[in-house]
């Protein structure tokens, strides 16, 4: 094989592996974007025409954000989407993507701890060299009650003794630079 050929297929590599990560951190900043309420954030995961088909919501993505900020702001007080199992086809600007998710939530009424699974079923299409949604279908596959939390309360108060935890823009995540203060080095609580 030729020098020409091996850089060829180097570049080839690479640039499907760019990709696959620009889709990959579209879906987690998606994720971060309805747990922490952030409306911009949110509509920068979609193209302007983008549709979303949630199953309780089909529409375009400023409907999308109103609703599904709306839900989570008055139905809980906390929740998680967190994506994992994820295959995606690559044909030139388009990608066609099916990701597992879990998501959890601490609820205002009735069981405080709900958790679902499904998967997000997408067509992603590069744009003027950005990827974004251009149309999601949501598969929810299972969803459930869970037991009580065997951490004590105390323990969750310490869980969370080095962070702030907030649905908007002062959670930790959010933090610039991340900073560590060294009295809490070695911490440790007895479960």
């Amino acid at each position: 094989m030729s020098a020409r050929a091996n850089a060829t297929d180097f570049e080839a590599t690479v640039r499907m592996l760019a990709d696959r990560q620009a889709i990959r951190d579209c879906l987690a900043t998606y994720c971060r974007a309805v747990d922490r309420l952030d409306r911009d954030l949110l509509l920068s995961v979609y193209h302007e025409d983008a549709i979303e088909d949630h199953g309780v919501f089909v529409g375009d993505r400023e409907g999308f954000a109103d609703w599904v900020i709306s839900f989570h702001s008055r139905a809980q007080h906390a929740t998680q989407h967190v994506i994992n199992n994820h295959v995606c086809d690559l044909d030139g600007d388009v990608a066609h993507s099916e990701t597992y998710y879990m998501f959890a939530a601490m609820n205002v009424e009735g069981a405080s701890l709900t958790l679902s699974g499904g998967r997000y079923i997408d067509r992603f299409e590069r744009r003027n060299g950005r990827w974004a949604i251009a149309l999601r279908k949501v598969v929810s596959d299972w969803w459930g009650d869970p037991g009580a939390a065997w951490l004590s309360p105390e323990g969750r108060a310490v869980l969370n003794g080095g962070v702030h935890a907030s649905r908007d823009r002062f959670d930790t995540s959010y933090e610039r630079p991340l900073t560590f203060d060294e009295s809490r080095r070695g911490s440790i609580l007895a479960i």
